[in-house]
């Protein structure tokens, strides 16, 4: 009998940081405008940890063109909200040069809980991500799948790099984001797990001894949602312009049902130790997609652009029946466009050049987030 084939829905999730127009400096939200956001989007946005954050989430979607309308609207309600206080939402994993140290949390029982247990750790949590949520019904499907997922993390990682830059410093890296996501506990690429039970024991184990209350605390770069059924990427930054969104979006969709696909004809994608994954991982938070991973089949590094044209090629199929072909062909453009890190750091150049200070280039920088974020609106 053949296998039933999943719905591959879609859901994303993106965190932005607030800005002041001017200053371009960050800002807390005020609960007026918090109040305004959930008035006209209602349980699709949230406070996030961080008083200058925001969350928005996707409604459940069949495509990656109905996340795009979604998105675009939820992007959209945010500015021009934030707009009405003299602020700019940002789409990027880090402020160019705002410190954390003058951050506040947002003051609830969930963030005053992460607070008490997490130290001086959380504090430092000005960063940004994007969530993708792809659905899988049957809960050993999912850890199947994010077994074999877990080595197309890095290449995921590697096109969203948008956090070139931490407290006013060019830190050499294309993500810096996840230096600092990986002080709390249980981060990283997800160990192999042998199914569904198994992970559901462990959950509990950690459970029953009290250090976590669920396995909505298990921060991994990959992991089954606590809420959906689904799984959930976790990897990537979060990014300025829509389009890379969708693009990160969709080649998660395709991705999975590939890997359903091969199971299908008793086959699977090899299943590689988290050791050499998290090698890759390295790899992409350095360089982002200017160097190349390592394929750990040919045991080589390979250039970043053979790989994702390998990739587009191994999922065309599959984006043909999940009519996203438009969005994993872009994966290519930003071959050509770069990244939002590189596009950052060419910002900054170009600011230097013309003369302008250390912290009026940082500014341009901002600038250019903020121009962004609004491009595709």
């Amino acid at each position: 009998m053949a296998l039933k084939e999943p719905d591959f829905t879609i859901g994303v999730e993106e965190e932005y940081l607030l800005v002041d127009k001017d200053s371009l400096d960050l800002a807390p939200a005020p609960q007026e405008l918090m109040d305004a956001c959930t008035a006209r989007l209602q349980d699709q946005v949230a406070p996030e940890y961080l008083n200058c954050q925001i969350e928005i989430g996707s409604r459940v979607c069949k495509t990656v063109g109905e996340a795009r309308e979604d998105l675009k609207r939820l992007r959209s309600a945010v500015a021009e909200e934030a707009a009405r206080f003299n602020l700019a939402p940002i789409a990027a994993s880090c402020h160019p040069f705002s410190d954390w140290r003058d951050q506040h949390h947002t003051d609830k029982e969930r963030y005053n809980v992460l607070r008490d247990d997490l130290g001086g750790v959380v504090r430092r949590m000005l960063i940004c991500g994007q969530h993708v949520h792809v659905g899988l019904d049957s809960p050993d499907l999912r850890i199947d799948v994010m077994n074999q997922l877990r080595y197309f993390l890095p290449h995921m990682l590697a096109l969203s790099c948008s956090s070139p830059f931490w407290q006013g410093q060019d830190t050499g890296l294309a993500c810096y984001r996840l230096t600092v996501f990986d002080n709390l506990p249980r981060t990283g690429i997800p160990p192999q797990m042998d199914s569904w039970s198994t992970y559901e024991r462990s959950v509990q184990a950690m459970t029953n001894v009290g250090v976590i209350e669920d396995a909505s605390k298990i921060w991994w770069d990959l992991r089954p949602s606590s809420r959906f059924p689904t799984i959930e990427s976790r990897i990537c930054d979060v990014s300025p312009l829509l389009e890379t969104t969708l693009t990160i979006a969709s080649l998660t969709q395709a991705l999975c049902r590939m890997l359903w696909r091969l199971a299908t004809h008793n086959q699977r994608w090899r299943l590689y130790d988290r050791f050499l994954i998290e090698e890759n991982r390295w790899r992409a938070q350095r360089y982002g997609i200017s160097e190349g991973l390592i394929d750990w089949g040919r045991r080589e590094i390979v250039p970043f652009a053979d790989l994702l044209n390998e990739i587009v090629e191994l999922v065309e199929e599959d984006a043909a029946a999940l009519q996203s072909l438009r969005e994993i062909e872009n994966a290519l453009a930003i071959l050509q466009t770069g990244t939002s890190a590189d596009r950052q750091r060419a910002v900054y150049a170009d600011a230097v050049q013309a003369d302008y200070s250390h912290d009026q280039a940082l500014r341009a920088v901002v600038k250019h987030l903020t121009e962004e974020f609004h491009a595709d609106l």
